[in-house]
């Protein structure tokens, strides 16, 4: 994870052969010295997925499409294509998809599926190689039945939680942003999120992620302790880290 949060998320996924970078709400300057932090360069990235079109998960796309140094294939669905803002021109390099649709990038198997999000057409993603199953999902007021299928059987699970409800209702946002934000198309709250890990977390998943947190209306070490307890209310050891805004996770090695 390079970058967790409302003012920018962007995601390495890489094997030997193939690198992915999912998001890109940072700047392309920041996007590369977060990668070069891990050791990679942007000029070897060979696919950018989107989530969707919201500004904090797409800002340095359209100079990312532009530069000639940069080679990779954009992927986003059919119907979050035309809400980006490009410029004069779609880049070449785009292929779309319907929210859904499995497909392959290299040697990594990527399964798209529809999250409940306001925006166009908002999707998670889940990757597959040599074994080892990753599922990312943030962004998402809930997590329906169809989310929790597609989150199954995942070695690393990357999970929003971005707010603390309490914290929320006596924060600074206006009420009818923290309407939107407590909504079924908002952002998951830790008590959403708690509840998904004691009831529906896959045994297998050894490392859990939890990310996209509110800087105003939440806590890293609140999140960490209401994750800990639903996983150890759950009986599962996954190993907890909180993704930040400022600097990458972890590199997690399979």
């Amino acid at each position: 994870m390079l970058a967790s949060g409302s003012s920018g998320n962007a995601t390495l996924v890489a094997t030997a052969n193939t690198r992915i970078l999912l998001d890109a709400g940072l700047s392309m300057r920041e996007l590369g010295k977060r990668l070069a932090a891990v050791g990679e360069q942007l000029s070897d990235i060979d696919a950018i997925l989107i989530t969707h079109e919201h500004s904090d998960h797409v800002a340095g796309l359209p100079v990312l499409a532009r530069n000639r140094g940069v080679r990779a294939v954009i992927y986003m669905t059919r119907l979050t294509a035309p809400s980006i803002d490009w410029g004069e021109t779609p880049p070449a390099r785009l292929e779309t998809f319907q929210a859904g649709a499995a497909f392959s990038i290299g040697d990594l198997e990527v399964e798209s599926f529809g999250i409940p999000h306001d925006a166009v057409d908002p999707v998670g993603y889940a990757f597959t190689a040599e074994g080892v199953r990753i599922g990312v999902a943030t962004d998402l007021g809930y997590v329906p039945e169809s989310v929790k299928f597609h989150l199954r059987r995942t070695d690393l699970l990357l999970l929003e939680a971005n707010h603390d409800l309490d914290m929320l209702k006596v924060g600074p946002y206006p009420w009818s942003v923290k309407q939107r934000v407590m909504s079924r198309v908002g952002h998951l709250s830790n008590l959403s999120m708690s509840d998904f890990l004691e009831h529906d977390l896959d045994a297998s998943t050894a490392h859990l992620l939890l990310g996209h947190l509110s800087q105003q209306n939440n806590h890293p070490e609140i999140v960490r302790m209401v994750g800990q307890q639903a996983l150890e209310a759950r009986g599962i050891g996954a190993r907890l880290e909180i993704a930040t805004q400022h600097r990458p996770s972890e590199v997690y090695r399979f």
